[in-house]
């Protein structure tokens, strides 16, 4: 039986369903998994344009050539994390993405190659289709493709919404890391990285992803049908009481930036208990979420009303931050999900 899954990810719309798939194999083996991106050498790749970049723009060209890695693995770990998944995450410089995935899975020690067969999106997105054969014939371990097409409106509006919930559990993960070092090195929290932490939860989740849940997949699926609607109801109350949990924990990071060196350690202390209680109170949410409802709009739904859930939530695409969710954001995302363990 495989104990151990190498999983190759990008940033196409396919890979998160091929993590979605890797994770609930690896819970059905018992098995761990190790998440890998294989990052391009800027410099082969761009030539002079990276030179110009990281002389014009260097948070841009961080992000471009080290943030974006980050990020991929960070909600990649989230989405094991919340299935009880145990996860690490590597990833590595190479124009040559096969035999990246072959190395990786040997130091990691992997006896299961678990790759996604398409040929969507980015770089890696080519070596799911080109460069699969190449993993296949040299790995000398066994490789499981997962082929997956592209997805139909309402797995790709799922696929959107839950995204943007590992987008968030990473940020929490994060957080906790964070907090977790401090009173390890009984030591204070960076007062502005909690600031800006607390800011990221305040604009995403709490001022633009509930509020879409609720005027298009919650009323679509009242509309459809009242089988739910308790459960509708429970989950817009936790809406409701996220705001008011975000506002304490936004009073307790203002304490921690006013308080005296002194009085930030003991801040700390309590701000992390409150974070914890947070994160509690945000997985069991999140899991309603993807327990209950997304399952009942999946039966109950119409294409019609796909259509327009998935329209609105390709306006916020808040993880891969297009649209008009511009560089502030990805880069304040970018410096959060860097506090997870490599």
């Amino acid at each position: 039986m495989y104990r151990h899954l190498l999983v190759p990810i990008d940033d196409s719309d396919l890979s998160v369903h091929a993590i979605g798939n890797a994770v609930a194999l690896a819970r059905q083996l018992g098995a761990r998994i190790t998440f890998f991106h294989a990052l391009a050498d800027a410099d082969a790749s761009l030539r002079g344009e990276a030179e110009v970049l990281r002389a014009t723009a260097p948070s841009e060209y961080d992000y471009a050539f080290a943030g974006k890695a980050r990020e991929l693995l960070a909600k990649a770990q989230a989405a094991a994390r919340a299935l009880g998944v145990p996860c690490e995450a590597r990833h590595v410089v190479s124009d040559k993405p096969a035999q990246a995935i072959i190395a990786a899975a040997r130091a990691a020690s992997c006896d299961l190659i678990f790759m996604a067969s398409h040929g969507h999106g980015g770089k890696l997105g080519m070596l799911f289709s080109s460069e699969t054969l190449a993993v296949l014939m040299n790995a000398g371990l066994p490789v499981l493709v997962s082929a997956i097409g592209e997805p139909a409106v309402p797995a790709r509006a799922i696929g959107i919404i839950r995204d943007e919930h590992r987008s968030l559990a990473a940020v929490m993960h994060a957080w906790m890391h964070a907090l977790a070092g401090a009173r390890q090195a009984q030591a204070a929290a960076d007062p502005e990285l909690m600031q800006a932490i607390v800011r990221y939860v305040q604009e995403f989740p709490v001022r633009l992803h509930h509020p879409k849940e609720e005027e298009h997949l919650f009323h679509a699926l009242r509309e459809r049908t009242a089988s739910c609607n308790a459960e509708l109801d429970e989950l817009e109350r936790q809406h409701a009481r996220d705001a008011q949990l975000v506002a304490a924990l936004e009073r307790r990071v203002e304490q921690l930036a006013g308080a005296d060196a002194a009085g930030r350690v003991a801040a700390t202390r309590a701000l992390e208990e409150e974070v914890k209680s947070y994160a509690q109170f945000l997985w069991d949410h999140l899991g309603r979420e993807e327990g209950v409802i997304l399952p009942a709009a999946q039966r109950h739904l119409t294409a019609e009303d796909w259509e327009r859930i998935d329209a609105a939530f390709l306006e916020n695409r808040d993880p891969q931050f297009s649209g008009q969710t511009d560089r502030e954001y990805r880069q304040l995302f970018s410096r959060i999900v860097n506090l997870l363990p490599a």
